[in-house]
């Protein structure tokens, strides 16, 4: 990602170097911009049956292909209200009680760039599950049994790698 920033943000100058494998600096006024990971959250709702609630992508990139509901916290904005807010813009459904369960580091690419985020995962109960519907970018909402998820339809990695741990650890739980 550091490639594609070619002068400084703060004087223009074009000597706007490779500092370390995470910034850049520059040479004329000394500003350094480190890229660090984007905050970006993935709720895990089970309803009363245990489906686990899927959407498909409506956008790139994956479009097209499966999807948990999530996104990315906004400026000002908590992990846990991000994620509250993207599950209500893709779901209509609203989110009664987050509970963190762990994150995997991940790269989104987007506009042509590696974006480097780091995806945290959470379990949530919504208010009414029977009120799904798909809205934003979720071009479908469904509920699929969790012994019939198949990882591999899932368009992104770390939503892949997510799904297998949370089935693993609500297998080892039964």
């Amino acid at each position: 990602m550091l490639k594609k920033f070619k002068y400084c943000p703060i004087c223009g100058s074009s000597l706007f170097d490779i500092s370390s494998e995470k910034s850049r600096k520059c040479g004329k006024c000394g500003f350094e911009y480190f890229v660090n990971p984007s905050s970006a959250n993935v709720a895990f709702i089970l309803n009363k049956d245990g489906d686990l609630l899927v959407e498909r992508r409506k956008n790139d990139p994956a479009k097209g292909t499966l999807d948990l509901p999530g996104g990315f916290a906004d400026i000002n904005e908590t992990v846990e209200q991000g994620l509250v807010r993207e599950v209500m813009e893709e779901t209509g459904l609203e989110v009664t009680e987050v509970r963190y369960m762990f994150s995997k580091p991940n790269t989104y690419h987007y506009s042509g760039v590696d974006i480097p985020t780091l995806d945290l995962f959470f379990s949530c109960k919504v208010k009414d599950d029977s009120k799904v519907k798909a809205n934003d970018d979720a071009a479908e909402c469904m509920w699929i049994p969790l012994k019939e998820i198949k990882t591999e339809l899932f368009g992104l990695n770390s939503v892949r790698n997510g799904l297998i741990d949370f089935i693993k650890k609500r297998n080892e739980l039964l």
